[in-house]
């Protein structure tokens, strides 16, 4: 009788058949599970970490490096990158020293001027409406027209300055006070000739009120515009003579690294000439000795502006404001007839003041003539010392005929006649002229010497970039001109 098969019996013995004879000579090999593609990592391992940008950048730097034509591809754009960035540094840095000449020339020296114009312009009208008041009870036509004329200039010149300023700034503040000041100065003076009109000795009362006001507030505000607008001028000029040093400095590397690269190429080619990089190095050399060359014209025009205009010009400004003030104290000695003291209540004060504000006027002109560079500057000063001189005797008589009474000696004196020649007021005058020529002549030298040092930083922004890409662009073509020897 026969029996099916055991199956599983049959498959058991199948599974404990013996391995076939391993070969000879072949060592047994350790059993290991075999991996399964599902395998996931275990929980919590990390990811294996990835190269970075930074690091692979790194690595072919690495290699390159390594190589010649590697050194050469780093080497041109060292070169090329040194190069530009020595031209835009230049262009930048020449651009802003520029700018600022340009702002001594066009803006910041104009403003000083308008301030000092407006000062002059204050003291000016104080002092004509208290010449129109002692002339009598109806003010000369030319005396009035004189006043309304810097009135309308100093308002003029105020609207301008204001423009030209920023709300925040020093120069915002004083011209508002000004402006909110000088419709009341104007209030009190007609009110002085309302009332002299009609004989009332009020106006002498209202003109010194006006006085005061001009002279405690007005022409105080008017001095501290000057003075704000003369610290910018400072500050311009100071910004425009700065060395570029970064520059310069930028420069002498640029020069190294190309001197260095051109004797590299000699030494491993025995090639004299790369002609590339001796294009580059030319256009470095020229913008090198422009950069100097200019800024050191600029500084020579800025030293000339300064010396032989800027400082020249205050003093003049200082002399011319002194006259201002002395002819309006002066005036003021008629009107007040006495009745203003000084605090020790001895002397009359606007005498006393007419004194200092003479001594400062002749100091002014000794200076002014000292910083004169020229005949044509030195003329009009020694015109004015010689008319303040005949001012101070004809002053001397004025005030001897009316210590001794006679008050209307005195006001012939001090404001003179058609008829008479030999007043103060004349002298005031042609102190007054030879002072305004004086004035335009230093004003000329200042903005010829500033303008040529501007024109002289005018072209090297654009030129020096412009260089700076062809020097670029020599480098690379004279270190790819080696690279093609490699190819």
């Amino acid at each position: 009788m026969t029996h099916p098969p055991n199956v599983p019996a049959a498959s058991a013995a199948r599974g404990t058949a013996p391995a076939p004879a391993r070969p000879v000579g072949v060592p047994a090999q350790p059993s290991s599970p075999q991996p399964s593609s599902t395998q996931s990592p275990a929980p919590g391992a990390a990811p294996p970490a990835g190269r970075g940008a930074l690091a692979v950048g790194r690595e072919r730097l690495r290699v390159a490096a390594t190589t010649e034509p590697g050194r050469l591809q780093i080497l041109g754009a060292v070169l090329a990158l040194l190069v530009v960035a020595f031209g835009a540094v230049t262009a930048l840095q020449v651009d802003d020293r520029a700018t600022a000449a340009d702002d001594v020339v066009s803006r910041s020296q104009p403003l000083s001027a308008d301030a000092a114009a407006i000062y002059r312009s204050l003291a000016d009208a104080d002092t004509t409406a208290a010449s129109g008041f002692l002339a009598g009870t109806l003010e000369p036509a030319d005396s009035r027209a004189r006043y309304d004329r810097d009135i309308a200039t100093a308002a003029r010149l105020l609207v301008k300055a204001a423009s030209a300023t920023t709300g925040s700034s020093e120069s915002a503040r004083e011209i508002a006070t000004l402006n909110q000041q000088l419709p009341r100065y104007t209030g009190l003076i007609e009110r002085a000739r309302a009332a002299n009109r009609q004989g009332l000795p009020l106006g002498g009362a209202y003109l010194r009120y006006a006085n005061q006001q001009m002279t405690s507030t007005l022409l105080p505000a008017a001095e501290r515009l000057y003075a704000a607008e003369t610290v910018r001028l400072q500050e311009d000029d100071e910004s425009a003579r700065t060395w570029p040093f970064l520059a310069l400095g930028l420069g002498v590397l640029t020069l190294a690294a190309l001197v260095w690269a051109q004797r590299r190429n000699y030494v491993r080619t025995h090639r004299v000439f790369n002609h590339g990089l001796l294009a580059a190095t030319a256009a470095t050399v020229v913008v090198v000795i422009w950069l100097l060359a200019a800024h050191t014209v600029a500084r020579s025009g800025l030293d000339s502006a300064r010396a032989h205009g800027q400082e020249s010009l205050q003093v003049l400004n200082t002399a011319r404001i002194s006259s201002l003030t002395a002819r309006a104290n002066e005036n003021l000695t008629l009107v007040a007839r006495g009745a203003v003291l000084t605090e020790d209540g001895k002397n009359d004060r606007y005498e006393a003041e007419y004194t200092a504000s003479m001594d400062a006027l002749t100091t002014a002109l000794a200076t002014a003539r000292e910083r004169a560079d020229d005949d044509a500057g030195r003329g009009p000063v020694d015109e004015a010392a010689s008319h303040t001189a005949e001012w101070q005797k004809r002053h001397k008589d004025a005030r001897a005929k009316d210590e001794a009474g006679d008050f209307d000696g005195a006001l012939g004196r001090i404001v003179g006649s058609k008829e008479s020649d030999r007043s103060t007021g004349q002298s005031f005058d042609q102190v007054d002229a030879a002072l305004e020529r004086a004035l335009a002549h230093e004003q000329t030298e200042f903005t010829r010497s500033a303008g040529d040092a501007r024109d002289a930083l005018t072209a090297l922004p654009l030129g020096a970039a412009a260089l700076g890409i062809l020097g670029a662009a020599g480098a690379v073509l004279g270190i790819n001109r080696r690279l093609s020897e490699y190819r």
